[in-house]
């Protein structure tokens, strides 16, 4: 698969509001070929039902923006291997960074497995290689 980014949960959630830090997203998921972890997806809907339940989104506006995510970026499915993958990528980071979480591992370890860098806000990428990190 050809891909040069991987989007995190809050690269996407920026994008959606609309925020500046949306808008240097943007150029990562428009017009780049870009792939987004089904964890992501999870995390994002998760976020979506939040502010659906606190009144500042719609049932149809959340369907609108999770179908948006799969018809510009490839989603990328949690398997046996990138799962063995990921829990590697998390032994590893525990030991460098705090409060590192599985969703981050995955993420990166989808990032590392398709040569393409993660785009996120996200501060426990900062001052990895293998990230964008966007601001």
């Amino acid at each position: 698969m050809d891909c040069e980014y991987v989007i995190d949960t809050y690269a996407w959630i920026e994008y959606f509001k609309g925020t500046t830090v949306g808008q240097v997203a943007k150029h990562y998921l428009e017009g780049n070929s870009s792939a987004t972890p089904s964890i992501v997806i999870l995390e994002l809907e998760r976020s979506l039902l939040r502010d659906i339940a606190e009144g500042n989104e719609t049932k149809d506006g959340a369907r609108k923006k999770t179908e948006y995510v799969k018809s510009v970026s490839t989603i990328i499915d949690l398997t046996y291997e990138s799962s063995i993958k990921a829990a590697q990528t998390d032994q590893e980071m525990r030991k460098k960074i705090k409060n590192w979480g599985m969703a981050d591992s995955i993420v990166l370890a989808t990032a590392r497995n398709l040569n393409a860098k993660v785009v996120t806000g996200d501060e426990h990428f900062r001052g990895l290689a293998d990230a964008v990190l966007i601001k």
